[in-house]
């Protein structure tokens, strides 16, 4: 996959190309089914499948007391999107000088300029330009004086707890802050899943027979609730089982909120500083306060034959 970061990054005579637009948080079912789309329109006309998105939610630079977490870091949706199959990405800066930017001065800029772009996919609410002025009846009106067609996409609709709901960043975020992260596997079509870096923690793990890698706080991806969890840790390309549990180890003081802490099972790796991936299969338990060092100790062999349990019969994904 080409990867445009910026504008300024897209070659002369780039395409011509079928695009679409659009934040791709966690690049869910519903994403996957516009870039299958995407890629069956391209092959069709013999254009270049590209996606245009950003580097952050636009709501950051629009309404930053109203923007969610992201599922995903930029180098996360990245790597998705190149999984999915797509030929390039552009990856524009969210800044107030694109948000004042009016939507003909994005097809300009953008469309017709950058990617020549013939066919644009798009959901019939569709919105962009400064103060989302630009809709799909002005794309339409684009694509007749510019040479380019527009596709309208229907939602990706899944059953939920009250009856079929569109598939969206929203509903994964309400999964994993309730801990549901097999349903939110469902929703995004792959494992839930976070990255970092190991640092050092106080080796408390290691004292208790369960040595621990600690993550970095500055963590891509979103944070299922706090608790115990079935996960596969990644490290060099390699998945590990492993139990990880989120919070602030009720059990000690001192414990920051929300850290995150994994035991890889059988392992004995130098993973400091390392870059690590965990993907989330199974919440276990909540974080609990134990009476003594004892029971935390008994409770964590229970956790670790669980665990190995759960993914021995769920394979870690190639």
């Amino acid at each position: 996959m080409q990867f445009f970061d910026g504008l300024g990054e897209v070659p002369a005579g780039f395409g011509p190309s079928a695009v679409t637009i659009g934040k791709f948080d966690g690049l869910h079912i519903g994403h996957r089914s516009v870039l299958h789309q995407l890629r069956g329109l391209a092959d069709e006309r013999g254009l270049t499948a590209t996606v245009v998105t950003f580097d952050r939610n636009p709501l950051q630079v629009l309404a930053p007391e109203k923007c969610p977490d992201p599922l995903v870091g930029n180098e996360q949706k990245r790597r998705l999107l190149a999984a999915a199959e797509v030929d390039a990405t552009l990856m524009l800066r969210f800044d107030r000088a694109l948000a004042d930017e009016s939507a003909e001065q994005f097809i300009e800029s953008v469309l017709t300029g950058a990617l020549h772009a013939q066919v644009v996919l798009c959901g019939a609410d569709f919105r962009f330009g400064a103060r989302g002025a630009g809709d799909v009846a002005l794309l339409r009106q684009a694509g007749i004086a510019n040479g380019f067609d527009v596709v309208i996409l229907d939602d990706v609709q899944v059953s939920g707890a009250s009856g079929p709901r569109r598939a969206s960043a929203t509903w994964v975020r309400e999964l994993l802050a309730e801990g549901r992260v097999r349903e939110a596997a469902s929703l995004l079509g792959r494992l839930p899943s976070i990255q970092s870096a190991v640092v050092p923690g106080v080796q408390r793990g290691r004292d208790l027979g369960y040595p621990t890698a600690n993550l970095d706080p500055a963590i891509q991806g979103y944070l299922p609730k706090d608790g115990v969890y079935a996960t596969w840790a990644v490290v060099d390309g390699v998945s590990y089982g492993a139990a990880t549990s989120i919070g602030n180890n009720p059990t000690f003081d001192g414990v920051p909120q929300h850290q995150v802490e994994t035991h890889l099972f059988d392992q004995k790796l130098d993973l400091y500083g390392k870059p690590i991936e965990l993907q989330f299969v199974d919440y276990l338990r909540p974080m609990n306060k134990f009476t003594s060092v004892e029971a935390l100790v008994e409770r964590l062999r229970e956790d670790d034959a669980s665990i190995r349990k759960i993914l021995a019969s769920e394979p870690a994904p190639i």
